[in-house]
């Protein structure tokens, strides 16, 4: 227990010491709420004009969170930032070298940075649910309405899940640029278009951003036919993460530093 104190406190030096980490997490803070809030001014003017269908429809609560895809932007980069900065560097062999047990390093270098990605995310959900609400205005929602208290809890969580996946990502990869080039495209183009297309519709939904994020939706959009509620596209998105992580431990075990 000794090394694995010594461990974490290591790899949270070695976090806060980096400003490239440190500035990604407070550009996902600044942009999910500012492109939340303007969002949801949006919407307040525009209510009154939307068809009947779209006002049934219509979730205030998910609307502060339209910032999130470009907050988890960052989430991305921080996740990918953590793990692979000590590569770019060649301080891998150094860190290697103290800490021989490879798990004990991953699971550290893992939990310090999801616990502070879960303390920054959730934060950063419920700034963006109070100041939205506000610029709803009279369309807004209350935080002890059903469903809005788990909602905003959830987009911390699907923030924390988002890095950690990124992390197990970079893990596999070990490469910044490699990491990035996989996962940009994928969670920004690929999931989108298997999500928006008829035909791959069904496939899409069970990517691990559009899964999760309906842990973030209150009122269910309109037609929707996905077979599974908030919890369940959070399970999803937790296999996901989990797999990721499995494959990123057996590779840092069988490979050289």
């Amino acid at each position: 227990m000794a090394v694995v104190g010594q461990v974490l406190r290591s790899e949270w030096t070695k976090i806060r010491s980096v400003r490239s980490t440190v500035w990604t997490l407070a550009t996902a803070v600044v942009v999910t709420v500012a492109v939340g809030v303007l969002i949801c001014t949006l919407a307040r003017k525009d209510f009154g004009s939307m068809p009947d269908e779209r006002r049934l429809a219509f979730d205030p609560t998910n609307t502060s969170f339209a910032g999130m895809g470009l907050g988890q932007l960052a989430m991305i980069v921080f996740g990918v930032l953590v793990v692979t900065n000590e590569y770019s560097t060649g301080m891998i062999r150094t860190s290697l070298a103290a800490v021989p047990q490879r798990g004990v390093f991953l699971f550290c270098k893992l939990l310090v940075a999801t616990a502070l990605v879960f303390a920054v995310g959730l934060a950063t959900s419920f700034a963006a649910f109070f100041a939205g609400q506000a610029a709803l205005g009279e369309h807004r929602a209350q935080l002890g309405d059903p469903g809005v208290l788990r909602a905003v809890v959830g987009g911390g969580l699907y923030m924390t899940m988002i890095a950690l996946f990124s992390m197990a990502v970079a893990a596999m990869l070990r490469s910044p640029m490699l990491s990035l080039g996989i996962l940009m495209p994928f969670f920004f183009l690929i999931s989108n278009i298997l999500g928006n297309v008829s035909a791959t519709r069904k496939i899409g939904r069970y990517l691990p951003d559009q899964a999760g994020s309906k842990i973030m939706q209150v009122v269910a959009p309109v037609n929707d036919e996905t077979p599974y509620g908030p919890w369940g596209g959070f399970a999803i998105m937790a296999a996901w993460t989990a797999a990721a992580l499995i494959c990123g431990y057996v590779l840092l075990n069988k490979r050289d530093a």
